[in-house]
């Protein structure tokens, strides 16, 4: 009918909370091509990563934003700068990689973890190429939470990773590793633009210009070299929306941070306090099923 069509995404910074829990997002993306987790086609997001030129002035914003994310433990979910909470590390040198745990059945997955497809198969793959690393994996919030699928088990994951992080700040947990290995996960990001190496196995946005040691499908539309400022300035400030969730109007990235110090404006509702009982109750018989499982299912 000639309508134009916006495909709709939660944005990079989004809230102080799950949108699997029922809060409602302060950042979103609007995408006139299509997702811009789908590789197999465009997306405005993937097309201003080829052809946009960063002004020195948004350049400027950029890095005072980045390191704005990394005083104050920003990620997509969450500012947090309470004392981290302790993860098992190694006592001599071997690396320490990160692998975060995704969705499954996610469409970032489904169209952009290539050949890989599950958390399993990830980790199982990163242990293949690093026999000697010290592993730790971070399974997904909204996983997590019991609200998604793509549980793994304690035995499973210990098969293959060396100790396993739920809970506390991602951007803390960040600085305490040396790599992230990951299919699509945004946590990718958000590695990059804290300094560490970063190993694509799927395809995600951030993929293909540069950035990434590239496991995962050839990505042929891109190939221009960016930087961490590039990839910022363009992920954070030009493509999202964002929204003060105090005053409901349309800001800036700066302003939506700021309202993270605001404890009065993210209070749970009586609706996200269920849906938090609901999560607990499915997480307790996922954890009672697994008990029962051999130690690969």
């Amino acid at each position: 009918m000639n309508v134009p069509l916006f495909i709709m995404e939660d944005g990079f910074i989004r809230s102080l909370g799950l949108g699997s829990g029922f809060l409602p997002p302060c950042s979103i993306i609007l995408d006139s091509q299509g997702a811009y987790v789908d590789p197999s086609h465009p997306s405005d997001l993937e097309d201003m990563l080829r052809e946009t030129d960063i002004s020195t002035a948004t350049r400027e914003r950029a890095n005072s934003l980045i390191a704005t994310i990394k005083e104050l433990h920003i990620s997509k979910y969450a500012s947090n700068s309470a004392p981290q909470i302790g993860v098992p590390l190694p006592n001599d040198d071997r690396p320490i990689i990160l692998v975060p745990g995704q969705v499954a059945g996610d469409l970032s997955v489904v169209r952009g973890g290539g050949d890989i497809a599950s958390n399993l198969a990830l980790l199982m793959e990163v242990r293949r190429l690093n026999p000697r690393a010290w592993i730790i994996y971070r399974p997904h919030p909204d996983v997590e939470a019991g609200h998604r699928a793509g549980y793994l088990s304690d035995r499973t994951v210990l098969s293959y990773a060396n100790a396993i992080h739920r809970k506390g700040s991602i951007s803390q947990l960040l600085e305490q590793i040396d790599e992230v290995h990951t299919l699509t996960s945004l946590m990718g990001f958000e590695a990059l633009i804290r300094g560490k190496n970063v190993t694509t196995y799927g395809a995600p946005f951030y993929a293909g210009w540069g950035l990434t040691t590239h496991l995962g499908p050839a990505l042929p539309r891109r190939g221009r070299r960016r930087d961490i400022t590039d990839l910022a300035a363009i992920a954070l400030i030009l493509y999202p929306l964002y929204i003060n969730p105090g005053t409901e109007r349309r800001c800036k990235v700066e302003e939506l941070i700021d309202c993270f110090s605001r404890a009065e404006l993210w209070k749970p509702t009586y609706v996200m306090k269920l849906r938090q009982k609901q999560g607990q109750l499915r997480r307790y018989f996922m954890h009672f099923i697994s008990s029962y499982r051999a130690p690969h299912a």
